[in-house]
């Protein structure tokens, strides 16, 4: 996925790219600063998929936009599902 700290709440924007290029664009509220836009993004994707914290990590991009996160209570049916509930006419993750 993408994100852009310091925007006005935290949110998922868009898509880039498609088919299973296809990353999520997110707005996150919190600054990139000290792991705070890390946080932020786990916090916003627990409770999105509705696991613990603890079961989310980021796996890639710890210090980039481009980051990688790894949810370990799901499957990828489970996770597309609650994604599609932001997509509802178009699931470009999808082949």
């Amino acid at each position: 996925m993408r994100v852009t700290p310091r925007a006005s709440r935290t949110v998922i924007t868009g898509m880039i790219g498609n088919g299973t290029d296809t990353m999520l664009k997110i707005a996150l509220a919190a600054p990139s600063v000290v792991g705070k836009a890390n946080e932020e993004l786990i916090a916003y994707f627990a409770g999105i998929f509705g696991v613990a914290r603890s079961q989310m990590e980021v796996v890639a991009g710890k210090q980039s936009k481009n980051k990688v996160i790894r949810i370990k209570a799901k499957s990828a049916d489970e996770i597309a599902a609650a994604l599609a509930r932001f997509f509802p006419d178009n699931r470009p993750w999808l082949p």
